[in-house]
């Protein structure tokens, strides 16, 4: 097995971590940190497939930079609409 296989085949493995965690947990933190780990996998697929060839391909590293990018703010976001969330539900009550 090369390196790039090893690579692929780890980051599948994490996006099915992450796919269960989303499917089978409640409570809303650990479910974005789903969504950030089947995130990670994806990254960590593409890192592997531009790593193939020397140099790496350009335009995949490019795409993962922006991708972490979008993956902070969204993370950023969603931990704020939950923290509004769960005020709401606590004002409530």
């Amino acid at each position: 097995m090369n390196a790039t296989l090893f690579w692929i085949a780890i980051g599948f493995a994490l996006w099915l971590l992450g796919l269960h965690g989303l499917l089978t947990l409640r409570h809303a933190l650990r479910r974005i940190i789903a969504i950030n780990l089947m995130g990670s996998g994806v990254f960590l697929v593409m890192i592997a497939l531009a790593a193939r060839h020397e140099p790496s391909d350009p335009l995949l590293v490019a795409l993962v930079v922006t991708g972490l990018v979008v993956a902070v703010s969204a993370t950023a976001l969603a931990l704020r609409l939950s923290s509004a969330l769960a005020a709401a539900k606590e004002h409530e009550r």
